[in-house]
């Protein structure tokens, strides 16, 4: 371990950041792309994106177990591999030819890729870290997943979108999901197995895998902290898939909102992701020391719950200011990264099934997409508009902020002390 980093993993750390680079190019613009330039009413935009985070957050519930009944790195390339040749799909039936439905089936099918390399790769982590610095590790993972999906994700369509468009961007992509494939399969190494873990797989059938899968999958329904544990996790990603990927696109360039160009907005919404390397590991470690739940229940829960309102307050009462909004984005930044130690929760909470207890932990990342999104279509159509959307979700993370005191957990900083 270097600085909280299992160094045998270093070339997977180094394929999350440019696989997600890939995966993220879209967030800044393609909501606000699909309702201008394509000409798909909100309504059936946020579908679009809804229909993704189902997807998501079957295969973020299922990819952990699969990690460990079938080889992290197995599953890491099945899923980059999925997500290159869907991709390719969404591009050339759905966006070229402006075609709503191959949009909506093959942007929806590419959901099912993502989480089997990420949370693939996340599985082999917990697995292969000590329990008293899993949230260090698990915070090393998160800004990876910033520099690709949040720093590279929105910087390079910052300046290509303007210039080149927003399809060539879209197809550039690829590149960096295959430059993050190229690693995974040429560089990662598989660590050996044991002989425990050998006999294991040589007496057990195809069957016999699926059904402790399924098995598995059940354990949130017998322990009441890891169902609390999921609904706080789902909870604690609505904002940043909800109202940052879906809502603001629009909100921010409308003149009932910011009022911004889309190139403005673009450049306030990279200013979410520069400072999340250094707080992810930060929070990581200081949530090894003070308590991973009150350091979430403070600063993440509270904390993100009033960064979300602001976000619709601030450029409300400052139209077309950009350094306010700026401001507004770098507070959200800070709180949404204390949400590092929930990785580390799940497997605590589930010592003897760790793979099921990340998976369940996937499940509510997943959810929390799925989710996010969902709502605001629901929230769209009762009538109660961008306001409530902001004012709703605000609550929610209020709400989750008590949550956690009904989560009985050993934690470092608590209950023991780290070496």
């Amino acid at each position: 371990m270097v600085i909280g980093m299992p160094v045998s993993l270093f070339w997977g750390y180094i394929a999350v950041a440019l696989f997600m680079a890939g995966d993220g190019f879209e967030q800044s613009f393609l909501a606000h792309y699909i309702h201008h330039d394509l000409g798909i009413p909100e309504d059936k935009g946020s579908l679009i994106f809804s229909i993704y985070g189902l997807t998501a957050a079957i295969s973020s519930w299922l990819s952990g177990v699969f990690a460990e009944t079938f080889g992290a790195k197995r599953i890491m390339v099945i899923g980059v591999v999925m997500w290159i040749v869907l991709h390719a799909a969404f591009m050339q039936f759905g966006i070229v030819p402006h075609n709503y439905y191959a949009i909506f089936i093959f942007y929806g099918l590419r959901g099912f890729a993502y989480p089997l390399f990420f949370y693939g790769f996340f599985y082999w982590v917990v697995k292969e870290t000590p329990d008293n610095q899993l949230a260090s590790a698990v915070g090393w993972i998160w800004s990876m997943f910033t520099i690709g999906y949040g720093i590279i994700g929105y910087c390079i369509p910052y300046f290509f979108v303007e210039k080149l468009g927003s399809e060539f961007t879209l197809w550039q992509a690829l590149i960096w999901a295959m430059a993050g494939a190229a690693i995974t399969i040429f560089l990662l190494k598989t660590p050996q197995e044991t002989k425990t873990e050998k006999t294991i797989k040589e007496n057990h059938s195809f069957g016999h895998r699926m059904s402790e899968i399924l098995s598995d999958l059940t354990l949130v329904f017998r322990s009441k902290d890891l169902a609390i544990a999921l609904v706080i996790r789902a909870i604690c990603n609505f904002s940043l898939f909800g109202v940052l990927t879906v809502v603001l696109p629009n909100f921010m360039t409308s003149n009932d909102g910011g009022q911004f160009t889309l190139h403005q907005w673009q450049l306030i919404s990279i200013f979410i992701y520069p400072i999340q390397p250094f707080t992810n590991v930060l929070w990581g470690i200081i949530g090894d020391r003070i308590g991973w739940l009150k350091q979430m229940r403070w600063v993440g829960f509270v904390g993100c719950g009033t960064a979300t309102i602001l976000l619709y307050y601030v450029p409300t009462i400052f139209p077309g200011n950009v350094y306010a909004s700026i401001a507004a984005m770098l507070f959200f930044a800070l709180t949404i990264t204390s949400f590092v130690p929930m990785g580390a929760i799940f497997p605590m909470l589930a010592p003897e099934r760790k793979g099921a207890a990340v998976s369940i932990q996937n499940l509510g990342g997943g959810l929390s997409q799925f989710l996010g999104n969902a709502l605001v279509s629901v929230i769209y159509f009762i009538g109660f508009g961008n306001y409530g959307v902001f004012i709703i979700y605000g609550v929610l993370y209020y709400i989750a902020a008590v949550l956690t005191y009904f989560i009985k957990l050993k934690q470092p900083g608590v209950d023991y002390k780290i070496a």
